[in-house]
């Protein structure tokens, strides 16, 4: 992003970079997606409280300004571009690494050192030196070497501090750090985070943006940074406010679904005033909005909470369920979440129509091996949640894990790019074997995404949600399995650089490069393809169906189970007519109707149930070609299977791109 704020009378041109940095992947390579998910929230806000200093002329008539705003989960970092802007005549150039989590630290690091020598001006902010300042006083040796360096910390929220700390870059006076932790920002009335639609349309829906309707967090679990960097006492955002952004974004840059940030929603103060706004925009100004929210576990026994929450248009919650073992939870210090409660907290948003996504962290004191894979079989089967995202515990600085552990001297994996939920960084009561959490945390992803989970969840699935939650099935099967990174931290389909790459990592020659990249890619494109075909399946096996259809179809599986194999005309038109014995409206088609339907399915594409056949037939193809008896192939049976692969392929990316209207509707 890019854009110039500038006051009458220019005399000085300060460009401000706000970068959101990625991380490394296992070679050291920067993680960056072709399309990327969820956009940074940190890096909106910022660029709102930016023209709001500028528009006030906080900073000085005579200065002009050009904000241009990168997030590297999406983008290359042009790092060479901008150090030249900073050394051009007549230019000042301040470089802004935001949101900066633990994971992001060394690529920040490996940033802010390469600006330095080019002589600009850098600032870091975000959860980790927040969050390790305010818990331990000493200043550890390496966020120490960055301060020798030059560089400036920022700790804790700047909504009352950006102009000064602005003004301080531009006259040259920056303080090596600026500390608010403990001076928390009143939000009332603060900018609402901007959304900028060139940086959205690098991420899969442009549709999106994502507001902090509130800040904090009342509970004192012992994993979290949040309450020792936000605080444990709730600020919120005035509803009108809310509203006022939502209206913008729906009029001029066509926004219709939110992600509302907060840890918790539910201990908005404001949060009945914000649903009565947007219940308002919905059903009054036809501002046909939707979003997702996270909640506690208690939401769902305040008054009204989840009628209204569905009324204003949430169609998802992600829940902090965090484990279902009692004792897990107490290790946690996650005392106000009940085990016993969470089948009714499922089922109260399920009446709703309101999908949910927990998520489940492993490796407390008191899980095993046995107990986690009980434990998620209760997950599904019994609470059946609707999705479900798996972290491995990590002492986050900034939590009192990491504080607790620090004071103890227990092991803490010194490399902080580990730091994302991933990895293992310390070491787990029952899980002596290195690498052995780690299995289990993959297993996991592997048996709640299984194929027969996912058909159960979308058949239990309300209409309106059946769509959000196959879409999502894609980007967590993608992510988690294909890509192997956390769903949250991944997009589709990995870019690389070959010089972008970890501060001391040898830099690869271009051939090996491109031939490790090529091989990168020949994997992914296997893997996208069966991922595709199995979505496929999954979608012809749950999408919802007319009675007659349900009819049908179980008496075409009844034949089917019988002969294993791509069903007759005579068996066709046997499954119509006992199908017609319970629905005698339903008519049993003529031969010539069915042999027709038969290859072509667009004639009626309501009675494609299953892929099978089609996967089948390209087996005994590559069977052949394998055995090198391409000449046993038949061409006619290979276009025809052909013919009916592209028929399925076309049917489901048609219902997937019109599946935005179907959820109107519903």
């Amino acid at each position: 992003m890019k854009h110039r704020l500038a006051s009458r009378a220019l005399n000085r041109c300060v460009q401000l970079f706000l970068i959101k940095p990625s991380n490394y992947d296992e070679q050291g390579y920067v993680v960056t997606q072709f399309r990327a998910v969820l956009p940074s929230n940190t890096l909106n806000c910022l660029a709102a409280l930016t023209e709001d200093v500028v528009r006030r002329r906080l900073l000085g008539a005579d200065i002009d300004v050009q904000i241009h705003l990168f997030d590297e989960t999406v983008q290359k970092i042009p790092v060479e571009k901008i150090c030249r802007l900073g050394q051009k005549k007549g230019e000042q150039a301040i470089v802004g690494l935001v949101g900066v989590q633990t994971n992001q630290f060394p690529r920040a690091t490996d940033l802010a050192r390469r600006f330095r020598v080019a002589g600009l001006t850098v600032l870091i902010g975000g959860f980790h030196v927040s969050g390790y300042l305010s818990m331990i006083p000493q200043i550890p040796p390496d966020i120490q070497v960055l301060l020798d360096e030059g560089v400036t910390l920022v700790k804790g929220e700047v909504e009352e501090s950006w102009s000064q700390i602005l003004k301080d870059a531009i006259s040259g006076q920056l303080k090596p750090l600026y500390d608010f932790v403990d001076d928390k920002p009143d939000l009332f009335t603060k900018p609402i985070p901007i959304l900028d639609t060139r940086l959205m349309k690098r991420f899969v829906a442009s549709n999106f943006g994502t507001i902090d309707c509130g800040r904090g967090c009342p509970f004192n679990c012992s994993f979290c940074t949040i309450i020792n960097v936000q605080g444990r006492k709730m600020r919120v955002r005035s509803a009108e406010t809310i509203a006022e952004a939502i209206r913008y974004n729906w009029r001029h840059n066509k926004v219709d679904f939110y992600f509302f940030t907060d840890d918790n929603f539910a201990r908005n103060a404001q949060w009945e005033q914000i649903f009565d706004t947007l219940i308002q925009l919905r059903e009054k100004e036809q501002i046909d909005v939707k979003f997702m929210m996270q909640v506690d576990v208690l939401c769902y026994k305040i008054n009204n909470f989840v009628d209204k929450a569905r009324r204003a248009g949430c169609t998802k919650v992600f829940i902090g369920m965090e484990s279902i073992n009692p004792e897990s939870l107490k290790d946690a210090a996650k005392t106000q979440n009940k085990a016993e409660d969470y089948v009714n907290l499922i089922r109260a948003w399920r009446e709703a129509e309101v999908a949910t996504h927990v998520g489940y962290i492993l490796g407390f004191p008191h899980d095993t091996e046995a107990s986690l894979r009980s434990d998620l079989q209760r997950l599904m089967k019994e609470i059946q949640v609707q999705q479900a995202s798996f972290f491995i515990l990590t002492p986050l600085p900034g939590s009192r894990d990491h504080l607790e552990m620090s004071r103890r001297g227990d092991y803490m994996d010194e490399d902080y790019n580990k730091y994302d939920s991933t990895h293992e960084t310390m070491h787990y009561a029952n899980f002596p074997e290195p690498g052995s959490l780690e299995r289990v945390y993959h297993e996991a992803w592997q048996t709640f995404y299984s194929f027969e989970n996912m058909k159960r969840i979308l058949l239990n699935a309300a209409p309106r949600n059946y769509w959000d939650i196959l879409k999502n099935f894609i980007w967590y099967k993608n992510a988690a399995i294909l890509e192997r990174r956390h769903p949250m931290m991944a997009g589709f389909f990995r870019r690389k650089s070959r010089d972008a790459m970890r501060s001391g990592t040898v830099v690869p020659a271009r051939w090996p490069f491109f031939k490790m990249r090529l091989s990168e890619i020949q994997q992914y494109l296997k893997g996208t393809i069966q991922l595709l075909w199995e979505m496929q399946e999954l979608w012809l096996q749950t999408r919802p169906r007319s009675p007659a259809e349900q009819r049908l179809v179980q008496e075409m599986h009844r034949i089917y189970d019988s002969v294993q194999r791509r069903l007759t005309v005579a068996e066709l038109q046997l499954a119509y007519a006992r199908a017609r014995h319970h629905l005698p409206a339903l008519k049993v088609p003529s031969k010539f109707s069915l042999c027709w339907q038969k290859w072509n399915l667009f004639h009626a594409n309501r009675r494609v149930f299953t892929r099978a056949d089609i996967d089948q037939n390209w087996l005994r193809i590559v069977e052949r070609i394998q055995r090198y008896k391409i000449l046993g192939i038949s061409p006619v049976r290979f276009l025809a299977n052909f013919w009916l692969d592209f028929q399925v392929t076309v049917m489901f990316a048609y219902a997937f791109l019109t599946s935005h209207h179907e959820e109107v509707d519903a």
